[in-house]
């Protein structure tokens, strides 16, 4: 019996170490805003930290998330994003924001997955065709909803999603995301625009094209 107990709790403490590292680590101080310069810092979690006796109210501020993105593109939309490149203050806080607009008619913000953050979406202006894609394991499920102002979607972390405007006028959504830096990763950029190009026999049979399909989509991305 005090075998079996002591299994139960192996396992349960190795499933809560787990899960403390799947997401960005708490701070141990108030604050550890970001520097570059090395000299006047010390390395933690991705970033340098200032001396917190020279922080200032500037350090936790960002000006501008009301001014619309640029949605004239070949996608039709555009990301304001808010991590801890923009604020210095949030490094090792966990958190980020970002504003996504969208052009009339399609505008989209195309299939991509953040590695290292769930985020929560909420719909300001326009409408919205939104979802994700569960993992292999999970038959590749796809889970889809249409959101009008006032909405608000969740996208797992790691999962493929994509928000696609299917009104007539702009869109605009705000997302929280639950990493200081969550990454991002296109997919169409990353497969067709990666550098070294990946061998486009590769591709063709990854995706059941051609391998001309595959190469003049190479040179769009």
């Amino acid at each position: 019996m005090k075998s079996a107990n002591f299994l139960l709790a192996f396992v349960l403490l190795a499933l809560a170490s787990s899960l403390a590292s799947a997401f960005d680590p708490s701070p141990l101080q108030d604050f550890c805003v970001a520097v570059n310069d090395i000299k006047t810092g010390i390395f933690v979690n991705g970033k340098f930290c200032k001396d917190p006796k020279l922080a200032t109210p500037d350090d936790f501020f960002f000006k501008g998330l009301n001014i619309p993105g640029n949605i004239y593109n070949p996608v039709g939309s555009n990301v304001t994003t808010v991590n801890v490149d923009q604020i210095p203050g949030l490094n090792t806080l966990g958190v980020s924001l970002v504003r996504i607009d969208y052009a009339p008619n399609g505008g989209q913000n195309p299939p991509h997955t953040h590695p290292r953050a769930t985020e929560i979406l909420f719909v300001q202006e326009g409408t919205l065709y939104v979802g994700f894609v569960t993992s292999n394991q999970n038959n590749n499920t796809l889970f889809s909803k249409i959101l009008y102002p006032g909405d608000v979607f969740v996208f797992p972390i790691g999962l493929i999603h994509f928000q696609v405007n299917i009104g007539k006028t702009d869109a605009v959504a705000f997302a929280g995301l639950g990493s200081q830096n969550p990454g991002v990763i296109t997919i169409a950029n990353t497969v067709f625009g990666s550098n070294p190009p990946i061998n486009p026999d590769v591709l063709a049979r990854a995706f059941q094209l051609d391998v001309k399909v595959v190469k003049d989509l190479q040179k769009k991305f």
